[in-house]
């Protein structure tokens, strides 16, 4: 069990148990996602499958004191060449910390100043909305993709939230990017990496909340 906390997190109706089961009971990607990456008009996912997918990869982010852990790290291929998706599940848990409250329990310690995942600096956003952990995923889509050569990152937020619990989260990370987010849609997010950086919030199969 590669879970920082198996017994806490490995429980029926979890964003952990309930995305491992609906990925594993796929056939390449999840339904959902699929049907995502498959409406998606941008040329470089074109045709985009999966290759490998392994759960709670580790990311050693730049400045960081511990890697991001994604629930799921799939290495996919569209007809433009590798592309890194990092996989986020949700329920009803917290997407965590906003940029805001990270960066004062860091000042309480060393006054450290953060850096975001688009690489601005924390005073050039709201600190107050931004999601810490959601922009950690985005950066490590970005850092694997540069690692395997990728044409493009992909951040896929995979919800089985009936309540649509964290969309606001989501709505603010990708307000950062100026985009105004949509539900089952693979949209650009501006970043200045060597790679282009796509989000996605997709909504999960219900059933697998009772696997």
């Amino acid at each position: 069990m590669l879970l920082a906390d198996p017994e806490k997190h490995w429980r029926k109706g979890y964003s952990a148990r309930t995305l491992a089961h609906s990925w594993e009971a796929a056939d390449g990607f999840p339904a959902e996602v699929a049907a995502c990456f498959a409406s998606s008009r941008e040329p470089l996912l074109r045709g985009t499958t999966p290759l490998l997918a392994v759960p709670e990869f580790k990311v050693p982010l730049p400045g960081g004191r511990r890697a991001s852990q994604n629930d799921i790290f799939v290495l996919a291929r569209s007809s433009s060449g590798p592309v890194s998706i990092m996989v986020e599940g949700k329920v009803n848990e917290s997407f965590g910390p906003t940029l805001g409250e990270w960066l004062r329990s860091l000042r309480r310690q060393k006054g450290t100043v953060g850096v975001s995942a688009s690489g601005t600096r924390s005073s050039q956003c709201d600190a107050r909305l931004y999601p810490l952990p959601t922009s950690h995923r985005a950066a490590s889509a970005v850092i694997t993709g540069e690692q395997y050569r990728a044409v493009a990152g992909v951040l896929v937020v995979h919800s089985f939230s009936p309540e649509r619990a964290g969309w606001s989260d989501y709505q603010a990370f990708a307000g950062l990017f100026g985009v105004e987010a949509e539900v089952g849609t693979l949209q650009h997010l501006a970043t200045p990496s060597r790679i282009p950086l796509f989000g996605a919030w997709v909504t999960g199969d219900p059933a697998f909340l009772e696997s």
